[in-house]
């Protein structure tokens, strides 16, 4: 019997609402050539929409993917504003998050519709970043297993197996992120594992290869201790993610730490 294959640790950056387009594609290029020698993990970056064709493009010819950050289900209609899985693909880029706590917070995001957007991704062979974790109210009240549990199975339950091994998941803790706190390595493993174990009730030893991100004000400092936990397989990273020096320096020291890489 054959051993399930342990995934590449994968380091994404997610842009938000930051970068011109000239500001985007500088960035993406010096990222490139910064990681460029990194080469036991996968790197990507997430630039807003109106870069996101551009910096493909200029990415095309390196090991570099691109990730949107959101996308729409729909194939086309009369969803003005919306972005559609195509469209995405159609950009060149490789990954597209979804479910982003602040997609949740201020755009009423819901489980349902991450679903959606799940499946309408992979339709396109685009992976998808699920992005799930729990507020500090839900952690005070001892809640933050529970609350992740139920968001992760309302975002994979109408994905078959075959589709569920190709997503990732990026747990976020929504007090962790842009506050310069983040969980402990200890209290991320935790999560992560009760998301493995999850995971596994339905893939069984296949659950191995899925990749859990840790999200939420990684930076270059505490990037090591996180990496080094069992079941963390990568980060979703913010500001940390906006110089090239930076994000640069956490790709090394991350790809270093990993255990699975």
């Amino acid at each position: 019997m054959s051993q399930p294959r342990v995934p590449r640790p994968l380091f994404c950056g997610n842009w938000k609402l930051w970068g011109s387009l000239s500001e985007s594609l500088a960035l993406a290029a010096g990222v490139r050539d910064a990681t460029a020698g990194v080469t036991t993990v996968d790197v990507a970056v997430g630039p807003g929409f109106v870069a996101l064709a551009a910096v493909a493009e200029k990415l095309k010819s390196s090991a570099l993917g691109v990730a949107a950050q959101d996308g729409y289900w729909e194939v086309k209609g009369a969803f003005t504003g919306e972005v559609a899985m195509a469209q995405i693909a159609d950009a060149g880029a490789r990954y597209v998050i979804i479910g982003h706590s602040e997609r949740r917070q201020f755009f009423s995001e819901t489980d349902a519709n991450v679903a959606r957007k799940a499946k309408a991704a992979l339709g396109l062979h685009l992976t998808p970043i699920i992005c799930i974790g729990e507020t500090l109210a839900e952690r005070d009240a001892g809640q933050a297993l529970a609350r992740v549990a139920g968001q992760l199975d309302g975002a994979t339950r109408e994905l078959s197996e075959a589709e569920l091994v190709k997503v990732v998941i990026a747990y976020e803790p929504v007090w962790a992120i842009g506050t310069g706190r983040n969980a402990t390595p200890e209290q991320a493993q935790e999560v992560h594992a009760a998301i493995r174990a999850q995971l596994t009730s339905r893939l069984k030893s296949k659950a191995q290869e899925i990749r859990i991100l840790y999200g939420g004000s990684v930076k270059p400092d505490n990037v090591a201790s996180l990496m080094g936990q069992k079941d963390i397989d990568g980060a979703l990273v913010g500001g940390a993610s906006l110089t090239v020096e930076s994000f640069a320096k956490l790709v090394k020291e991350g790809a270093s730490a990993c255990i699975r890489s």
